[in-house]
């Protein structure tokens, strides 16, 4: 197969080679940090042997502020006119260093302080890495509407950004299984130094090079008031992400992952094992997943997949843990949808971003995006958070330990019991597999189609008026008859 970053740009697309290689490699920085902290943040707190159900309840909490920060920053980013003309890369030049600065303070908690110190330097370093990471997620995902105004060009590169994002993610999930393992003994400390000054060296050159070309012609300042109306006028971004929050919220599979492969498969690095079977899958569908959605709908496919999980998480969960052939069969055909959701999942948020425009008359990116960096953000923590809260439980007798890595955990001789360990088992197969249910039933209230907003994109950027537009699409979403004479009147006006 030909490397698809060398082929020749396609007739139609807007963007360079180096451009796109940019915002690819961006991924790779931007995901190796997201990765470290929503996956082994709650590895580090059990670590610190504080209560669980405080550690959960502080990163929930800090979600508070991330509630704000982003609703704030959504208002800001459609309000603040740089002198330069440019709208996204400005933040992508302050938010780079401050995610790397942030992302260290958060894995240096003083060794033996008391629960207290411990829970209060977790919720600061965690608000500074939360608002940090919110300057820099609206953005890079909002750039690809100005970068240009080709869907196919979008689809291409947001799934061609995956195979990028994945090479930050195996860079995160090795070096935080591999340095503190039982095998190595090193601590958090050093992974997050690493990935630091990996991010910042992948995620800069994007600030750099990305062009803005397709500057909007008629935006709007926004108002906390007006950003929720527009938010319930988008019917399907509150649909979509409504789903989104039950599907990764419930998602707390990977941040026990290490503590399942000790506890359950005798060796910690088995975790590489895992993650391992997830890498092929999602590096083939990166190239699959264009040439997948020319011939079916992006809604379609993701409820086959979520339909998929479902099933074999249910029967690995039956199956149990007792034979590790069978786990990694059932977990590597389970690799198959998930991957496919994963490249298909932030897909979604442009085609949402079109549509608002398209039923409002206000080009909303910001609040768009930022609402995509919130979800994500808060269903991070909730996924962390879940695990530990469950695991912290009284009833589920899991046994708590202060020690930097697995080397001290083997050396401390500290065993769950029977029950603890089935609670472990539940938690992670069949928690995603509800979540997964619960996401289900809401996605299946998403009726816009791919084909209806390329249409939509045409007529926001003028290719056609708003009458060609009501006429080809194949659903009126909500648009009446009053509302076509209405848009013919004023083309008429004109």
């Amino acid at each position: 197969m030909k490397n698809p970053f060398n082929l020749p740009t396609p007739a139609g697309w807007q963007t360079g080679k180096k451009e796109r290689m940019c915002y690819y490699l961006y991924f790779a920085g931007q995901n190796a940090v997201y990765f470290l902290i929503a996956t082994y943040l709650t590895t580090y707190m059990m670590f610190q042997g504080v209560d669980l159900k405080k550690s959960a309840a502080v990163m929930l909490a800090v979600k508070v502020w991330d509630a704000v920060n982003d609703a704030i920053f959504g208002v800001i980013f459609d309000a603040v006119k740089f002198k330069s003309g440019k709208k996204f890369t400005p933040w992508l030049k302050v938010s780079t260093p401050l995610i790397a600065i942030t992302t260290i303070l958060l894995f240096i908690i003083p060794k033996g302080s008391g629960e207290g110190v411990k829970l209060a330097w977790l919720a600061v370093a965690y608000i500074l890495w939360d608002t940090a990471y919110t300057l820099c997620d609206v953005p890079i995902y909002g750039i690809i509407t100005a970068m240009t105004e080709n869907l196919d060009e979008r689809t291409s590169m947001l799934s061609y950004k995956s195979i990028w994002g994945g090479v930050g993610n195996a860079l995160a999930t090795v070096l935080a299984s591999v340095l503190v393992s039982e095998k190595v003994g090193s601590s958090y400390a050093i992974v997050a130094l690493v990935i630091a000054v990996f991010s910042f060296a992948t995620m800069y050159p994007a600030a750099k090079n990305l062009k803005e070309r397709c500057v909007p012609v008629n935006e709007e300042s926004f108002t906390l008031r007006n950003m929720f109306k527009y938010l319930f006028s988008n019917k399907y971004l509150l649909i979509y992400y409504l789903g989104y929050f039950f599907y990764s919220s419930a998602n707390v599979a990977n941040s026990l992952n290490l503590f399942v492969s000790y506890y359950l498969f005798n060796n910690s690095l088995f975790s590489l094992v895992v993650g391992a079977l997830g890498v092929a899958p999602m590096l083939i569908f990166s190239l699959l997943v264009p040439h997948m959605l020319r011939k079916i709908d992006k809604m379609k496919l993701y409820v086959i997949c979520t339909i998929s999980v479902i099933v074999l998480s249910v029967f690995n969960w039956v199956i149990g843990y007792g034979s590790i052939v069978m786990f990694i069969i059932l977990t590597t055909l389970r690799s198959i949808p998930l991957a496919i959701i994963g490249v298909v999942m932030f897909m979604f948020t442009p085609d949402c971003a079109e549509y608002g425009k398209f039923k409002t008359g206000i080009d909303a990116k910001g609040i768009t995006f930022s609402i995509q960096t919130f979800m994500a953000k808060l269903t991070g923590a909730v996924s962390g958070a879940l695990g530990m809260f469950i695991l912290g439980l009284k009833s589920s007798e899991w046994v708590s330990i202060e020690v930097e890595n697995f080397e001290q955990l083997q050396q401390s001789g500290v065993i769950q019991t029977p029950h603890a360990l089935n609670v472990l088992w539940f938690v992670y197969i069949m928690v995603p597999a509800i979540g997964c249910m619960l996401a289900l039933a809401t996605w299946l209230c998403y009726r816009l189609k791919d084909t209806d907003v390329q249409i939509m994109a045409d007529c926001n950027t003028g290719k056609i008026t708003r009458e060609e537009a009501f006429e080809r699409l194949s659903n009126p979403y909500g648009c009446t008859l009053e509302m076509k004479q209405t848009a013919k009147s004023g083309e008429k006006a004109e």
